[in-house]
């Protein structure tokens, strides 16, 4: 994509549908006229006379205690310096984004014009009531250090400016564990930090917790070494004056055990990390391009531990491993600040989390077949889900011990269940699914490429490395959308009706006549038939000169399927093929079947449906919880419909007893755990948390995806076809740019599965 396209791209998302990222949404009824009285008159003067009588109330009675206020002046964002307030409105709500998705605390982004210190003080100091804690943001060095210590003296909430404290926290975790490896103590390692704005200070003083010596440690500006000679230094910059009489980054790495990038591109050269000690510890943490060069410091040093700011690289420090969750814990127990302790336990808990076995999910996204503790794997991923039952903990826990939580937690166990629950509201699967395909993308046929938002999906897969497209259809088409998307890279155009494919459509149309020669199929009709879409997609994959196919956006699906069936034919030992909706719900995924195929399948289909079903779970990292759902509950109706699904259930239990699926049951009592467990104890559901949904027929499946999918809004990812013999998957009429994305993702994902399991044959 040219950078005018990603310019443009990246204007659209922000301006549609609805401008930015972030709204308010209300947590209770509004519908009748009761409902509004009691939300506003009278009835909120209730809340409001209780808060006066004891302020400690406006978190019982309020968000505020789930409310953090993300505030900048703009004069430091990004890499684009001070831009102003308004133009760092878009950060602040991304930052706010993010900490929903990964925590699930809302925001409010504050912009306040004034780089006068006193002004912004007294602007965030006028505002705090609002809020229960504030994230300071992009503000410039040294202003942020003074900013921030004052408003930690003055306020009751806690403050953090993440700027400073997130990059140090998870370099300290990550540190912490590269030591260990190197058989290193901190104490005794020299240290060399290229940088001294606020991130390096910070980071500095928080390793010196750790137990660092300030004597190992030597410090660099954009004029040099920072020594105890030099005039004009400011505060922070002469806390780590140095005595040694070195002037450059060269002779400071000499001998050095650790470096520490916050500064800018390609500034340390393979000889200065030859001179550098044995097993040499690298963080080089400029964005988006390093210190030197993640494959180059590679070759140079074999004994090399590394770390950078880059998600295509181990080792990330990446800013959302702690901020989220560190709020979170602060939130959770009322902290009044963020204090040293409160740190310093984030980052143990990073360095314990990341020795720890990692679930298969973290493995399945990051396409690993066991990601452990070593030279590359010394942080926990991004998408590791818990982390959201281990640092807010740890977090919370430090709060109280050093006396600063108003309000301590006492069940641990329940208040990590709570935490765990708040990661069903966010899309993190299909961030997953991304990640996980990214990792060994393959060739996707998109059958209607001349389509515009099929192209469209073609166009950000490619450039997001999620898959290698080969677009089919009228090539003039094609060329003329993509000109008009900007769409120029080099991928392969393929017209099935033009003369250029005439070698390749007889060769595929040999083949199908060859294998279908004696169920009617002539010669003449086989070509004939190369020059449809999917037949000709079908063959491409059949003939290994594609790995998946994606189809089906302008037809019918029974006249996709069709195709499908005859040349792919289904998966050895499957007798029935069928398909399953991923639903990004408030509760989480959940997996719907069978959603396209089978109107009115038999016990023993729902059987097969259902084992198909809990195999594509495992594969998007999910343990199965499955429930047969009907009219009827658990033999209260003898009515056929309700008899089927029984048998089905008794089929399951009997052949594969460590399968947790359970039914007949009604959909609300599956949905709802402590129905069950109060009704129905004895299911093999109760105490869990259903994740899948196997339908009596296709109207009750169908049917219900679609509810969800327009009423609830929620994200659907699918038909996935299961049961064929090569991953081809089908969309929905008129699917969306996104859905289709996420289908290529899918069959991505699918065909590194089978290609795993070839290998493992």
């Amino acid at each position: 994509m040219s950078k005018q396209s990603k310019r443009i791209e990246a204007l659209v998302y922000h301006a549609k549908p609805t401008p930015g990222k972030i709204r308010v949404v209300p947590t209770k009824k509004y519908a009748s006229q009761r409902d509004l009285s009691l939300a506003y008159s009278p009835g909120v003067a209730e809340p409001c006379l209780e808060i006066e009588k004891d302020v400690n109330n406006v978190y019982k009675y309020t968000a505020k205690g789930n409310l953090v206020a993300v505030i900048s002046n703009g004069t430091a964002v990004l890499g684009l310096g001070n831009i102003g307030p308004e133009a760092s409105k878009p950060v602040m709500e991304g930052k706010g984004l993010l900490f929903k998705i990964f925590a699930d605390i809302d925001v409010f982004d504050i912009e306040v014009d004034t780089e006068d210190i006193d002004t912004f003080i007294e602007t965030v100091k006028n505002i705090a009531p609002t809020f229960g804690g504030i994230n300071l943001e992009d503000i410039k060095a040294p202003e942020a250090f003074e900013i921030e210590r004052r408003l930690k003296e003055e306020l009751d909430i806690p403050v953090m400016h993440d700027d400073q404290h997130g990059t140090a926290i998870i370099s300290a975790a990550a540190l912490l564990n590269a030591l260990e490896l190197a058989e290193k103590k901190i104490e005794e390692v020299k240290i060399v930090v290229s940088g001294a704005g606020a991130a390096a200070i910070s980071c500095t003083r928080l390793y010196q917790a750790f137990g660092a010596k300030s004597e190992n440690i030597v410090m660099l500006d954009s004029k040099g070494v920072i020594r105890n000679d030099r005039d004009n230094l400011t505060v922070e910059k002469s806390e780590f004056a140095t005595h040694r009489k070195i002037d450059t980054l060269d002779e400071a790495m000499q001998n050095a055990d650790v470096f520490i990038g916050l500064s800018m591109a390609d500034i340390v050269s393979p000889e200065m990390l030859k001179s550098m000690a044995t097993n040499p510890i690298v963080f080089a943490m400029a964005n988006p391009n390093p210190e030197i060069d993640y494959q180059l410091a590679l070759d140079t040093r074999e004994d090399i531990i590394m770390a950078t700011g880059r998600s295509d690289h181990p080792n990330q420090v990446n800013n959302v491993l702690g901020f989220p969750f560190i709020f979170r814990g602060a939130l959770d127990v009322r902290a009044t600040k963020i204090n040293e302790a409160m740190k310093m336990a984030a980052v143990e808990a990073l360095s314990r989390l990341a020795k720890e076995p990692v679930p298969e999910q973290v493995n399945l996204a990051y396409n690993e077949t066991r990601l452990t503790f070593g030279k590359d794997y010394i942080i926990p991923k991004p998408f590791d889900p818990r982390l959201i039952a281990e640092v807010p903990p740890a977090v919370a826990k430090a709060a109280m011990e050093s006396g600063v939580a108003k309000e301590p937690i006492e069940d641990w166990a329940r208040y990590k269940n709570t935490l765990l629950e708040r990661l069903g509201s966010d899309n993190k699967l299909v961030r997953l699914l991304l990640s996980r395909a990214r990792t060994n993308p393959k060739r996707v046929v998109f059958a209607e490429a001349d389509q515009l938002d099929v192209l469209k999906a073609a166009q950000i897969v490619h450039d997001e490395g999620v898959a290698h497209p080969i677009l089919l259809g009228r090539k003039d088409t094609i060329l003329e959308l993509m000109q008009e998307i900007e769409f120029d890279a080099d991928v392969p155009i393929i017209d099935p009706k033009s003369d250029e494919e005439l070698e390749r459509k007889n060769r595929y149309a040999k083949a199908y006549w060859e294998k279908r020669k004696r169920q009617g199929v002539t010669r003449y009709s086989s070509e004939k038939l190369m020059r449809e879409r999917n037949y000709y997609a079908a063959m491409m994959v059949n003939e290994g000169d594609a790995d998946t196919l994606i189809t089906g956006y302008s037809r019918s699906y029974p006249t996709v399927v069709r195709p499908m069936l005859e040349l792919i034919g289904m998966a050895e030992s499957i007798s029935r093929v069928a398909t399953t909706n991923v639903m990004m719900t408030q509760r989480g995924p959940m997996f719907l079947s069978d959603t396209s195929i089978n109107i009115d399948p038999s016990a023993k289909d729902l059987a097969r449906i259902a084992r198909m079903t809990s195999r594509v779970t495992k594969m998007f990292g999910v343990e199965p919880v499955t429930a047969m759902i009907s009219y009827s509950n658990f033999g209260s109706s003898e009515n056929p419909r309700a008899e089927k699904v029984r048998e089905a259930v008794e089929y399951l239990h009997k052949a594969y007893p460590d399968m947790v699926v359970d039914g007949e049951v009604q959909t609300d009592f599956a949905l709802n755990s402590k129905m069950l467990q109060d009704i129905f104890p004895f299911s093999k559901l109760a105490g869990r948390k259903v994740n899948t949904l196997v339908f009596p027929n296709l109207d009750a499946a169908n049917i219900t995806y679609k509810l969800l999918k327009e009423l609830n809004k929620a994200e659907s990812i699918g038909p996935i076809m299961m049961g064929m013999a090569k991953p081809v998957h089908i969309l929905q009429l008129g699917a969306s740019v996104d859905e289709i994305v996420n289908m290529a993702a899918i069959s991505v994902i699918d065909a590194q599965e089978r290609e795993k399991s070839n290998r493992n044959k």
